[in-house]
């Protein structure tokens, strides 16, 4: 998972930086795990723009995954691993012993070939799925549940993980790729080893026309808007100065918008990183 440097031949490939995309196998998809993607363009059901900076981008199929990984009876082989459009991660093909075909998040260093696993009882080894109750601590995982059942929820991006830390009761302390620590119920489940994929914050687009293949619009500042758009408009000249707020006035930096009454507040034992 090498990072590819581009020689400056134009303008748009002087600081360009993409994956080498030398862990990729196969580049057709599996036919029977694609669905549609309705593009938005930021408007809801009525035409009215309700998201900015958000439109066009290159047509694209969602690859329906795995995030239950609740086949628990049977092996799965690793079939393939593939690029993903619709996220960071790689995905990965595999084929369980009945025949039915699923994709999951790859794991960084799973190969083409290897077997995993799900359930209760199952070694602790990269790919495999278990409840935290079971995997040692200070083991490294990733696509964790927050509720039982629910689905993988934290830690999917590439190059991200969660570390075990403790089990207290009915619970385990995990510390998440934000710096949080927090509890998670001991039934819920998570992967063993990190997502694949970790060289992606590495990558660096080259023109602003690779972002709009992604789909996003330009996106102005507010300093540059006028009084009656943003509370950072105006001024005479360039003006500098005051204190950076969002579009509706809230203070942008450090401000804490949580509610300190919400119910999960009691499972964070200590808060994000800055």
């Amino acid at each position: 998972m090498a990072i590819r440097k581009f020689k400056p031949v134009t303008p748009g490939t002087r600081h360009k930086s993409i994956s080498a995309f030398d862990d990729i196998t196969c580049s057709v998809p599996e036919k029977s795990l694609l669905a549609p993607i309705r593009k938005s363009g930021g408007r809801n059901g009525e035409g009215k723009m309700t998201m900015r900076y958000i439109g066009g981008g290159h047509k694209r199929m969602y690859r329906v995954i795995d995030f239950l990984r609740n086949k628990d009876k049977y092996t799965a082989t690793v079939k393939t691993i593939e690029y993903d459009p619709n996220r960071s991660a790689r995905i990965a093909l595999v084929v369980y012993a009945d025949g039915e075909k699923r994709y999951i998040i790859a794991p960084n260093g799973i190969k083409v070939g290897q077997v995993i696993a799900s359930g209760s009882g199952v070694a602790p080894e990269i790919g495999n799925t278990l409840p935290l109750s079971e995997i040692p601590l200070g083991t490294l995982v990733h696509n964790i549940e927050l509720h039982p059942g629910q689905g993988a929820a934290m830690a999917r991006s590439a190059g991200t993980y969660a570390q075990l830390t403790a089990r207290e009761g009915g619970h385990a302390i995990l510390r998440l790729p934000s710096g949080e620590t927090r509890m998670v119920l001991t039934t819920c489940r998570a992967t063993v080893g990190t997502v694949s994929n970790p060289d992606h914050n590495l990558e660096s687009d080259g023109k602003a026309g690779r972002k709009r293949w992604l789909g996003r619009r330009p996106r102005n500042r507010g300093v540059v808007m006028n009084p009656v758009d943003h509370p950072m408009g105006g001024g005479e000249g360039r003006a500098s100065g005051g204190h950076p707020r969002s579009r509706k006035g809230i203070p942008a930096k450090g401000y804490k918008t949580r509610n300190p009454k919400k119910t999960s507040k009691k499972f964070i034992i200590e808060r994000r990183k800055k």
